[in-house]
């Protein structure tokens, strides 16, 4: 070390000095050691930065480490950029992954805080990224779940092996501009019977192209209650597979769920591959786990007709539509004709577990939906569905 070729050679001189000014020398030296040596251990955290987590399995074992502060940034509908000299030091160009989830009311929850629990260390368990990625975690929050999501965020992704971000947006002010983009669907697609201000958050996806900043190109948005297997940066490479023409890859829903919603529509049709099964039907999508390309969504001239309250009321009274989740349904609607705008991701990437349906009503088709060869990615356990451990 550079102060200790310093101390070295001072020590050489000493004999010049007087007896007042060795002492006066050695206490010098020793504050520039003692500078080195302490100073540089203590981390500063500051009322708006907590923690970004320096990848230590990826990284060069010979480098220093990195300063471990996260920025967390409230009500902010736009990436996090605070805290970026020490990745701007790098030479490289540094990449950011997109990932959203919904964060309401988890205060309030046990049951929601254990499954941000499971979701967040398998998250951290698993995920891998190159030296300059980063993964920004967005969640979508009120004021006391966000205090609560930044106390348990500190603790669920200490053993994270990656850079990650961590950005706040306020439920409130998203809902403002969503609700008069989707106002129009959410009598169809939401339970109730009537369209409420509260209900538009549901459909943030539909709209998210609107929302983002134009910088986020693409963005992930996943459900609470998910505990990965596999490394999330597995999940954005599923981008690389989508058609000229996809904006959104999203996996079959697992049950009969629209087998059922679709009962007139099927009726009156007795041809139709509506509702149907895999690997011939249309069995509708699940929202758990969605890829969203923005950038295509953006672009996407039909994607945005269909947005438009006339063609949304058209649909749903084609298909004598009346369903209750949100997006979910708005997308499994529109697939129906323009399956061309989805991506199917492979079922092992959203492994649902909800098995409701099998017992009331569709037992004797419920494996035809449920069935789900290959590896399993990410279990889902809709409907407070116990997860497989370990």
């Amino acid at each position: 070390m550079d102060v200790l070729r310093v101390l070295s050679v001072t020590m050489g001189r000493i004999s010049t000095f007087r007896s007042y000014q060795i002492v006066l020398l050695l206490a010098a030296a020793m504050a520039v050691v003692a500078f080195y040596y302490f100073g540089s251990e203590k981390q500063n955290f500051s009322s708006t930065t907590k923690r970004i987590k320096e990848t230590q399995a990826s990284h060069n074992t010979n480098r220093d480490d990195a300063d471990l502060s996260l920025d967390i940034r409230s009500g902010q509908a736009e990436s996090r950029q605070g805290s970026r000299d020490d990745l701007e030091e790098k030479p490289q160009r540094i990449k950011r992954f997109h990932a959203l989830m919904m964060f309401t009311k988890v205060n309030k929850s046990l049951n929601l805080q254990n499954k941000f629990q499971v979701a967040m260390r398998s998250l951290a368990k698993h995920g891998r990224f190159l030296e300059d990625e980063v993964l920004v975690l967005h969640f979508v929050s009120d004021v006391g779940s966000q205090e609560l999501g930044e106390r348990m965020l500190q603790e669920l992704l200490l053993d994270a092996t990656f850079l990650y971000e961590v950005v706040f947006h306020n439920v409130d002010t998203l809902t403002e501009k969503l609700f008069p983009i989707v106002v129009a669907m959410q009598k169809h697609f939401s339970a109730g019977s009537g369209a409420y201000y509260s209900d538009a958050i549901f459909f943030l996806s539909v709209a998210m192209h609107r929302i983002m900043p134009a910088e986020i190109k693409r963005i992930v948005q996943l459900d609470l209650d998910l505990k990965y297997r596999s490394n999330i940066r597995d999940l954005f490479q599923e981008f690389n597979h989508f058609s000229p023409e996809a904006v959104i890859g999203i996996a079959r829903e697992m049950q009969p769920v629209y087998r059922h919603t679709f009962w007139q529509y099927r009726k009156d049709n007795p041809k139709s591959h509506v509702g149907d099964p895999p690997p011939d039907g249309l069995p509708g999508f699940n929202s758990g786990v969605m890829l969203l390309n923005l950038d295509a969504m953006r672009r996407s001239t039909l994607y945005n007709q269909l947005l438009e309250p006339k063609r949304v009321t058209q649909f749903a009274e084609k298909f004598h539509f009346r369903g209750h989740l949100g997006d979910q349904d708005f997308f499994t609607m529109i697939g129906m004709e323009h399956g061309e705008l989805f991506y199917p991701l492979a079922c092992g990437w959203n492994r649902q577990l909800c098995t409701w349906w099998r017992d009331h009503g569709y037992g004797d088709v419920f494996q035809l939906y449920y069935q789900c060869d290959g590896p399993v990615h990410i279990f889902h356990g809709n409907c407070n569905s116990p997860i497989p451990e370990d």
